[in-house]
């Protein structure tokens, strides 16, 4: 039966060395493992996880985090990746902060049109049957600085017709602007009306940014060309005013990832300046809190590779299931389930309590390390062992974990992604989620192989257990408030012995008997 270790030993009886050391081992022997499973194939993945815990953290402020982002963005070497990447979110969310920027650039618009009849033809041929309040776009403007210049400029107005139309005919009669050749007509404009583009007119058509959807690619590398070539002013504003506008989390999300691993560290210890001074100022809640103890404590001395191993166990631990269930990673997978479930037989709650009292003397690194480990060889032990109402509700009573059998038998609940656990979100919130899109999902994606595959882990868990008799439980670890069911029973408990654990890296300089409230 699965040991969960949630009750404090007696007074005193905490285990012994050997205890303590044996458990290290086993331990280290899984580290090694998981980590020859990251080496070859998931450390791409592992550095999505570690940046997706980055964008949890809580405490940047607006201004911090501008400041950060923007010193990542001015570090050498240049990062114009990371820079086309954060103008390409400017132009998708904020796209009126780029238009007033575009009109200020006669020299970029005329290239823009030059030579490119598509893009001429999509921006300036929207004249309507109702006039001059119907034009839009550039043929709006185009029509409007006609008339006020038509004495410069109206000879350059080529006609469909057997002969043009004059301004005051035009006037009387704005829809006859259908029957002008604007491809004609703008190729003579660029040709000869220098001033139209970088007229009021003209600016006041650009100014909410609609033309960027001609030609995204375009602007952007026009506006990383702003940054770095001409350090453009208006460009390094309108970055500034998003940035401090911008979520931290969105932002790592979508920038972070783009790092190398080498620019991911340098990121890190930047970073570390903008967290709160004191460990007790932390979330101890949130998924970033690990990784904040160690920034702060550690500051540049955490390897990268140390990061990769503790997200993957710590805040990813049913992705990395994922992972090891992979075809290519039978020898792997086979080594921990005879470790761990070899292991879990002979387990006790002092061996456990050995290893905690052995954890306050390590470096943070080292204990933050063995103590997601740990929890993540119970997440392992869970969902191998877990499978049925008996043995769950079984391992409720032998661990102290009160319950409510539940009567919510929806396939939604037991239908779970493993890739529906949504970075940074509760998981309440992810169940919630899960019931608005499950249904979606199934009525449009029957041809998704990814999906398919998905299906077929799922059937052999929850589906299968609600078959075999399983069911669902209200649990006293989240105070009844929510019903789970057996495929969802390793990350829920998990997370609830993780929160416990962590309670034991406030107290690293105090005594064992001190900290054991914390679990």
């Amino acid at each position: 039966m699965v040991h969960l270790f949630l009750l404090e030993p007696p007074l005193g009886d905490v285990g012994n060395e050997n205890a303590a050391q044996k458990n290290v081992s086993l331990l280290q022997e899984l580290e090694s493992i998981i980590w020859s499973v990251i080496m070859s194939g998931g450390r791409s993945e592992a550095r999505l996880w570690l940046c997706t815990t980055i964008s949890c953290i809580r405490s940047i402020t607006p201004h911090n985090q501008c400041e950060l982002f923007v010193n990542l963005l001015r570090s050498k070497p240049k990062k114009k990746l990371v820079a086309a990447r954060l103008v390409q979110m400017i132009f998708e969310k904020r796209p009126q902060k780029a238009g007033p920027i575009i009109a200020k650039k006669s020299y970029m618009l005329e290239k823009f049109f030059e030579g490119n009849p598509q893009r001429i033809l999509q921006w300036f041929s929207n004249f309507s049957v109702a006039g001059e309040a119907g034009h839009r776009k550039g043929a709006r403007a185009l029509s409007q600085f006609a008339f006020l210049n038509r004495d410069i400029c109206w000879e350059e107005l080529e006609w469909k017709g057997k002969h043009g139309q004059s301004p005051a005919m035009v006037a009387t009669k704005p829809h006859y602007f259908l029957d002008l050749d604007v491809l004609r007509t703008v190729e003579n404009f660029l040709e000869n009306v220098p001033d139209f583009w970088s007229s009021d007119e003209f600016a006041e058509s650009l100014k909410d940014g609609e033309i960027l959807l001609i030609d995204k690619k375009f602007f952007v590398d026009q506006f990383v060309r702003l940054m770095y070539e001409e350090n453009s002013e208006d460009v390094w504003e309108m970055i500034n005013e998003f940035l401090i506008e911008s979520q931290f989390s969105i932002l790592s999300q979508h920038l972070l990832i783009l790092l190398d691993e080498h620019e991911l560290c340098a990121f890190l210890i930047s970073l570390c300046k903008f967290l709160p001074t004191r460990l007790d100022g932390l979330d101890v809640s949130s998924q970033s809190y690990w990784l904040e103890i160690v920034l702060l404590t550690c500051n540049d001395h955490a390897s990268i590779d140390e990061l990769l191993l503790l997200t993957a166990v710590i805040n990813k631990g049913r992705q990395l299931l994922r992972l090891i269930h992979d075809d290519e990673h039978v020898e792997e997978k086979g080594k921990i389930e005879g470790l761990l479930l070899d292991s879990g037989k002979d387990s006790c709650d002092t061996d456990h309590w050995a290893l905690m009292k052995r954890c306050l003397g390590m470096k943070k690194t080292e204990a933050i390390k063995f103590l997601g480990l740990q929890s993540w060889a119970l997440h392992y032990i869970l969902s191998r062992e877990c499978t049925t109402r008996e043995s769950c509700e079984s391992m409720f009573a032998k661990n102290g974990i009160s319950f409510q059998r539940s009567d919510s038998y929806s396939l939604v609940q037991i239908d779970r992604n493993w890739s529906d656990v949504d970075d940074g979100g509760s998981i309440r919130h992810r169940r919630k989620k899960k019931m608005k899109t499950s249904k979606r999902r199934k009525k449009y994606d029957h041809d998704d192989s990814s999906d398919d595959e998905l299906w077929k882990v799922e059937r052999s868990s929850g589906w299968q257990d609600l078959k075999s008799g399983g069911g669902s439980w209200l649990l006293s670890t989240d105070g009844y408030s929510c019903s789970w069911s057996s495929a969802d029973l390793p990350e829920h408990i998990n997370y609830f012995i993780d929160i416990g654990q962590r309670g034991l890296l406030l107290f690293v300089n105090e005594d064992f008997a001190a900290t054991s409230h914390s679990f």
